[in-house]
């Protein structure tokens, strides 16, 4: 059962209703007072116990899945966000961030083909036989091999060409088509290569690449992307902010 916050509201105040209302449930999952998994109190209880409307609640609410506190998945509902795992993210793909940094990257799409994958399915919370587009990328920065990006979509981007993912980075191409990442949960590791790594990024058997395997979704809790890549590690770092909410 979904925990009732304590909200009250000054409809006096010039801060608007909505924002009056996210400011006080982030609080309350800053504080602890819910906690991740949770079950989000529904938009119609809200609304009616707070006496707000549900436009008013809806975009409370909104704030707060931007915001990547709170999770919202076709069949589980809305629930508490893992603060662990989950943040707010303007999710940017690595084309843009060493374009960004004043880097020259360019792509060779190594794989561009549709396909059925259930384990890949299933992270996107999608029918086992959904059509996925499964794409495989070298990225060079400067003309230096950088990373290989294993990525698999929905079928809302199954019109992804090879061509656009030459031009400009995946998440780019695919907010041209309405597809926005929002929240990400990523896992982060290192390994040694494998012979076609080695090959395509100019690695030594004893040099070790950085890992990070990616589900993302957008605003709704829909899977947008499910990624799987690997990076020189001696060319690539990542920075991470934690905070100690």
């Amino acid at each position: 059962m979904a925990i009732q916050v304590d909200v009250s509201i000054d409809r006096s105040s010039p801060v608007p209703l909505y924002h009056q209302l996210a400011e006080q449930l982030s609080d309350a999952i800053a504080s602890g007072r819910l906690q991740p998994g949770d079950p989000f109190e529904n938009e119609i209880a809200l609304a009616e116990r707070l006496s707000l409307s549900r436009p008013t609640v809806r975009r409370a609410i909104q704030e707060l899945v931007n915001q990547g506190l709170l999770l919202r998945r076709r069949g589980l509902g809305t629930t508490i966000a893992n603060r662990k795992v989950h943040r707010r993210a303007e999710l940017t793909s690595l084309f843009d961030d060493l374009k960004r940094d004043g880097g020259r990257p360019a792509t060779t799409v190594l794989k561009h083909e549709l396909v059925q994958d259930e384990r890949v399915a299933t992270a996107l919370d999608l029918p086992a036989d959904a059509e996925l587009l499964a794409i495989v990328r070298l990225r060079l920065s400067d003309d230096r091999p950088l990373a290989i990006l294993h990525n698999w979509l929905p079928p809302a981007c199954n019109d992804i060409a090879r061509e656009d993912l030459e031009q400009a980075g995946l998440y780019a191409v695919m907010r041209d088509r309405g597809v926005r990442p929002v929240v990400a949960h990523q896992t982060i590791g290192a390994r040694p290569p494998t012979a076609a790594e080695r090959r395509h990024l100019g690695l030594k058997p004893s040099q070790p690449v950085l890992t990070m395997t990616r589900v993302a979704f957008d605003a709704m809790g829909n899977g947008v992307e499910y990624g799987d890549h690997c990076y020189r590690a001696q060319d690539y770092s990542i920075d991470v902010m934690v905070d100690k909410r």
